[in-house]
């Protein structure tokens, strides 16, 4: 029997996590010397090495002065709150992960207080002590503050820390001393991460992950609590609303290294997957056959947003798609919930409709972005923000924003969140840069990044997370500019483009097929404007093709799948195949346009 520490990795985004978990395989010797398995292992599908962010935690273990370390890496993103939340439950203490020079971001805050609720125990790590202008001391100091203003209990104030930089792959008790290895980090998860607890009695597991595998079915993960599991054990199922339901474990893994090992049983304070129970969910807890007892399931943090899911009823649909039928996205939809804990699915009056919930627009956009490379054709509608009743006030979300930007341009910035009804709590210089703290609703969030972006030529950097619910702020004010609208179904030719560009920016390129009531531009103006763009040049006998002049045209703007949420307005729609994303309005010729306009 090894010892077994468990242990979670928590940060703000893109602080690290995931390139210290890599050179902690490197040092443990996971791979061999001459196999090239490249950076950010952990970060296995597409979208997380697209996006440069974790998405969903993923657990490796290695070992280390015999002693086994299991290690989760967990999202840093706020939107994946579901997802921490269930993977603390799995660890004995956290690694807290602080850049030198940004000290504790929104997010950071936002981990942390899950780990302190849970009484977890923090190491603090504070990482890329080689950056320019960084204040590893004075990072120290803040980390210090936000723990004790979190309501942090002596012994978890009471917190060892190393300093280093884990992309150079070192690690030393002084910032200033810098050694070869990140040993001092590990050695320090050694001697301060508590070993599990282990209680006698009856074996209980609390499920706290799913894996799917096409040859086994569902795979159960979570970490023994007490008691020991045996291959072919007969197990009681205690569902979260009290039902007990008997099952058999039909295999056991633990984890080795990035992959999964096969064993005879499993002791308490190990994490473990259980193959051929049937029937869980995550939030189960898997206890005795004769005399089961559920432990207390996860609570998870309420949605804030929703969006409109429906069938893709454009004239193109089907052409890029598999699945584009109201049977298959329900399908998809209900499969989603069983892993991702913080959605929420509802039907609506019609059958081809589903109202979505999530914790934001990342959060959507990533199912949505999944489910559009697996082949499925669907329409989004306008996010919208959940609004509750509380005390019989209208309530909406508020979030906590942080805007990292140059500060000759941080005046744009205050104004164009003060206009959203942002209300401005601190600015504080560091350097050249400005980081600027706001409090603002969720509604004045959407559409935001863009309109930042353009003003501080791409340079702002905005990192924001869900305060609380407060008494409805007011009107927040859209997108300013109307929409060109197609008028015919054809091809968008070069020519009409040309002599339309006056009008406003087009999002289409010449050659791309349109149908009609496609939002192919942004009008200069307030109104929708409506515009054939597939006219050709009548040729006589006075024409010819080329003896005007060339035409010059703007590059089409193209968005990304959150820009094009972001952008749209009440009566549009996002139409997402596997190879386009277009906008539309929902009703798609003018004459149903004008007799179904919302006044």
């Amino acid at each position: 029997m090894t010892a077994i520490k468990n242990i979670a990795i928590i940060a703000h985004v893109d602080h690290g996590k995931t390139t210290l978990v890599d050179k902690i395989m490197y040092h443990c010797h996971l791979f061999r010397e001459n196999e090239n398995t490249g950076d950010l292992i952990l970060d296995s599908n597409d979208q997380e090495r697209e996006r440069g962010i974790t998405i969903t935690s993923k657990n490796v273990s290695v070992k280390y002065k015999d002693t086994k370390i299991n290690i989760i890496d967990t999202p840093g993103h706020a939107d994946f709150g579901g997802e921490v939340e269930r993977v603390l439950n799995m660890a004995d203490g956290v690694l807290l992960l602080v850049d030198a020079f940004e000290g504790p971001m929104p997010q950071t805050r936002f981990v942390l207080q899950k780990a302190i609720n849970l009484g977890l125990k923090p190491c603090v790590v504070i990482n890329k002590v080689d950056k320019p202008n960084c204040t590893p001391e004075e990072v120290h100091e803040k980390v210090f503050d936000l723990m004790f203003e979190l309501g942090a209990e002596e012994w978890q104030l009471d917190f060892p820390s190393v300093y280093g930089s884990a992309l150079n792959n070192w690690m030393s008790t002084d910032p200033n001393v810098q050694t070869d290895s990140i040993e001092p980090l590990l050695d320090m998860v050694i001697e301060h991460i508590p070993s599990p607890k282990v209680e006698t009695g009856s074996p209980q597991m609390l499920i706290t992950s799913l894996d799917f595998s096409s040859f086994t079915g569902r795979i159960a993960i979570g970490r023994l609590q007490r008691g020991t599991l045996k291959e072919g054990m007969q197990v009681s199922l205690v569902k979260r609303d009290g039902s007990i339901k008997k099952t058999k474990i039909k295999e056991l893994f633990t984890f080795e290294g990035l992959g999964r090992a096969k064993v005879k049983e499993v002791v308490a304070g190990d994490i473990c997957a259980l193959v051929g129970l049937e029937g869980f969910e995550i939030g189960d807890t898997v206890a005795d056959i004769e005399t089961p007892e559920g432990l207390r399931t996860i609570a998870i943090d309420e949605p804030t947003m929703s969006m409109l899911f429906t069938i893709n009823d454009s004239p193109f649909f089907g052409k890029d798609g598999k699945f584009v039928t109201s049977r298959h996205i329900k399908e998809r939809l209900m499969r989603e919930l069983e892993r991702n804990l913080a959605l929420r699915v509802e039907e609506t009056n019609s059958a081809d409709k589903f109202l979505v919930y999530g914790r934001g627009i990342m959060h959507l956009s990533v199912l949505i972005e999944t489910m559009r490379r697996e082949g499925y054709e669907l329409q989004i509608g306008q996010p919208q923000v959940i609004i509750r009743e509380i005390d019989g006030v209208k309530c909406e979300p508020v979030e906590e924003l942080t805007i990292d930007l140059p500060e000759v341009v941080s005046g744009k910035a205050v104004e164009m969140v003060t206009v959203r009804k942002g209300e401005l709590l601190s600015m504080e210089t560091k350097g050249e840069r400005m980081t600027i703290q706001f409090l603002i609703p969720s509604r004045g969030i959407i559409g935001l990044r863009n309109q930042l972006l353009t003003a501080t030529a791409g340079e702002a950097i905005m990192a924001h997370r869900f305060k609380e619910y407060q008494p409805l702020k007011g009107g927040i004010p859209e997108r300013q500019n109307g929409s060109l609208i197609s008028m015919e179904k054809g091809k968008a030719i070069p020519y009409s483009i040309d002599k339309l560009q006056d009008r406003g920016r087009f999002f289409v390129e010449p050659g791309e097929d349109i149908y009609e009531g496609q939002v192919i531009g942004e009008n200069s103006r307030q109104d929708d404007m409506v515009v054939n763009i597939t006219k050709t040049k009548k040729l006589s006998n006075v024409r010819s093709s080329g003896a005007d002049d060339k035409a010059k045209i703007v590059p089409a703007i193209k968005f990304s799948l959150e820009e094009a949420l972001e952008y749209i307005q009440k009566d549009e729609y996002v139409e997402v195949t596997p190879k386009h994303i277009r906008l539309r309005k929902i009703y798609l010729t003018e004459n149903d346009r004008k007799r179904n306009k919302i006044i």
